[in-house]
């Protein structure tokens, strides 16, 4: 932390100082974010995962800061042009595009027309012009006439190109264009001639001008995207002449001199070249990185639902991935998800052979002691659904449509095959179905999340930055919950905190050659388990039956001998403790604090001895879709139908009502009143009702509505 600007960086995340040093101390040393946010309250003030997220984003972009600003340091001294003052300013200097204006003046650069014209020996006339003493310029320009400077304007010409370069590298004249387009700028775009017929979805950004400053992000990035599919030429502008009579502002002192006809020349040719393409160039980047950073914000946001979704727990499954001609693919799973039997059945036309199929179904069902059905919501799904749910199986079955997106992602990829090399893609994708049912968070992090069919324009977005963005809240998820240490799979143990792909191989292979883990602390037996690792992972690790009780809870331990210390207190068993909820109520919390030890922490230890082994997530419930639509050629305006929120965009929600179109709801039909997010009201899995307002069946589109319900 020696040379870190620490009170800088406190100002930029806007945090109480105590907190961001501790948890940047706490970074520094390895631990992660869920880590802190969980086990070290006292050392951050409570900070939540979001804002300790926030500080390790920061940290890294100092971190990044630094290093460039090293970088520079160096590059200019290897030039012999760093003096005491410059080198000052350098380190002095914590943002990152004041940086880059520094040291503009030293990158190198290709041949230029200053360049040339510097070669040429102008660079003396230009200083004599941007001095504005002398009013005899072309006299003054004779001088420096040469076999490359044919005459007085050619020379003039070589000057401006030179002032022209010094305005454009100028700090005040970048700054004040920069302020313009922060305030001014409008986002245009035109469709490029001839490509009309290929742009018809980008219509309404055919002749299209909006502020910069209050285009959603939606907007943005399908501007840009039809920019870089070539259908349509997007451009950022301001008001030229304000932007003149600002640069004049800046470099001309005697407004009525001979010399300031040649600055404002020089000027007009820096905004046009050099100034406005550069400042352009930038605000379309960090509109980009804006639009990305929104979008990726609402990916984040759906993902969490959809992986916080509540499971059914532990049940026997017949799953079925449904389907037409192909017929439909039947699974049976274990309580642990394994694969018992797979078949076809064939209800559905070209074959019709629904007797047939509700025989195998009901044989399966007896056979295997089945306790609940999963449908996939695909072709044939609401059909399939229909026909479960009229058969009677003579038992209680509860029958669930499952949101199968990327279910024929996960059965294609590698993590499949290597778990049913044997089996074809339709049956594991019946069982990623069936899964998913069972555990929507450990099916659902063996598939790409950006094939799960949640978020906006997720193609188009910075790809590293989403999937760092992913990868941490998919984390952020399997730590929120716990994870079952002697059931979870490679991949989902990857997720939790500090362990990793080789960690988590390593853990599922003592559990083959040990058996079952009775108890935590035999994580440290796990090849390559070092206290570190175990330190940031076990409070995130469930033993269920285990050795000690405290193993099945989010209670660390490390904060075993305080709970030890309670129970001789109070002279009872952990077992008793958990059982007694009034004694644990009054427990004097403030007698057991420390040092290392605080109230929040304690305050946690309570919460978990009065609900260990919680599943945050609840339980999941079947949502009643209605019978009568199973197409979009069976509805019509004005219905009034239930459905679940699938996926939440900046412009709007798209609703499951029960066939495989999704409609959506446009945000102006969400509410009566004004909201800027849809996310402020609604979340994937959500149950809504909504009124049909209009149908496309040409283009597969249906139009709904909340507030008219």
């Amino acid at each position: 932390m020696e040379n870190f600007p620490l009170k800088i960086f406190i100002k930029q995340v806007n945090l109480p100082e105590r907190a961001v040093k501790n948890t940047v101390e706490l970074l520094r040393g390895g631990a992660t974010v869920p880590f802190i946010s969980r086990y070290r309250k006292e050392m951050t003030g409570s900070l939540d995962e979001v804002d300790v997220g926030k500080i390790k984003e920061a940290l890294q972009k100092m971190d990044e800061l630094i290093k460039r600003k090293d970088t520079i340091l160096k590059a200019i001294k290897e030039q012999d042009k760093l003096d005491a003052p410059l080198k000052k300013k350098i380190e002095n200097c914590w943002d990152s595009i004041a940086l880059e204006d520094i040291y503009l003046p030293f990158k190198k650069k290709v041949k230029t027309m200053a360049t040339r014209a510097k070669e040429n020996g102008l660079e003396p006339l230009a200083r004599i012009i941007t001095s504005e003493r002398n009013d005899d310029l072309r006299k003054q320009a004779q001088r420096y006439i040469n076999k490359n400077v044919p005459d007085v304007d050619a020379a003039l010409e070589g000057a401006r190109h030179i002032i022209a370069e010094w305005i454009n590298e100028n700090t005040d004249s970048r700054t004040s264009i920069r302020n313009q387009f922060s305030k001014y700028a409008r986002i245009e775009s035109k469709l490029v001639k001839k490509k009309k017929a290929e742009a018809g979805k980008y219509e309404m950004y055919f002749d299209y001008n909006e502020a910069l400053n209050k285009i959603p992000s939606h907007r943005i990035l399908a501007i840009f995207r039809a920019e870089n599919e070539g259908l349509l030429r997007a451009k950022i502008t301001i008001d030229n002449d304000y932007a003149q009579r600002a640069i004049e502002r800046i470099f001309i002192q005697k407004p009525r001199g001979k010399s300031a006809e040649q600055i404002r020349l020089a000027i007009e040719d820096s905004l046009k070249r050099l100034l406005l393409p550069s400042i352009e160039n930038e605000f379309k980047k960090s509109a980009k990185q804006k639009a990305d950073e929104e979008a990726i914000l609402v990916f984040s946001k759906n993902l969490k639902d959809l992986l916080l979704a509540a499971p059914l727990g532990n049940k026997r499954i017949l799953a079925i991935d449904p389907g037409f001609r192909t017929g439909c693919k039947v699974v049976v799973l274990d309580e642990k998800g394994d694969l018992l039997h797979d078949t076809t059945i064939y209800p559905h036309p070209p074959q019709s052979k629904s007797d047939e199929a509700m025989h195998t179904l009901q044989h399966l069902v007896e056979k295997h002691k089945v306790e609940a059905v999963s449908i996939g919501n695909g072709t044939a799904g609401k059909e399939t659904l229909q026909m479960v749910n009229k058969h009677n199986f003579g038992q209680e079955l509860e029958v669930f449509f499952v949101n199968e997106s990327g279910a024929s992602i996960y059965s294609a990829s590698k993590v499949a095959r290597e778990e049913f090399p044997d089996k074809d893609v339709t049956v594991r994708g019946s069982i990623s179905i069936g899964r998913r049912l069972m555990d929507p968070l450990a099916e659902l992090v063996k598939i790409d999340p950006k094939s799960i069919g949640v978020g906006q324009y997720q193609y188009d977005v910075n790809q590293t930055r989403l999937k760092e963005n992913l990868d941490n809240t998919i984390a952020s998820c399997v730590n929120s919950v716990g994870i079952n240490l002697n059931t979870a799979s490679q991949h989902l143990l990857a997720h939790v905190s500090g362990l990793g792909p080789t960690l988590a191989k390593n853990i599922v292979e003592f559990r083959k050659d040990n058996g079952p883990f009775t108890e935590r602390k035999q994580l440290l037996k796990v090849a390559r388990m070092g206290n570190k690792a175990f330190e940031q992972a076990a409070g995130f690790l469930r033993i269920r039956d285990g050795k000690n009780p405290l193993d099945n809870t989010a209670v660390h331990p490390e904060s075993y001998p305080v709970v030890k210390k309670i129970l001789k207190d109070l002279k009872c068993g952990i077992d008793e403790l958990m059982e007694d909820q009034d004694r644990l109520r009054k427990l004097d919390l403030k007698k057991y604090t420390s040092d290392q030890l605080g109230l929040p922490t304690l305050q946690d230890i309570q919460k978990e001895l009065a609900k260990p082994g919680l599943d945050i997530r609840g339980k999941a419930k079947v949502i009643a879709f209605s019978n009568a639509i199973n197409t979009i050629a069976d509805l019509s305006i004005g219905m009034v139908l239930p459905g679940v929120v699938n996926n939440v965009t900046k412009f709007g929600a798209f609703v499951d009502i029960g066939i495989k179109e999704s409609g959506l709801v446009h945000i102006s039909e969400i509410v009566n009143r004004f909201i800027s997010d849809p996310a402020e009201v609604l979340s994937v899995n959500q149950e809504v009702k909504v009124k049909v307002i209009a149908i496309d069946e040409e283009k597969r589109r249906v139009s709904l509505s909340m507030k008219q319900v």
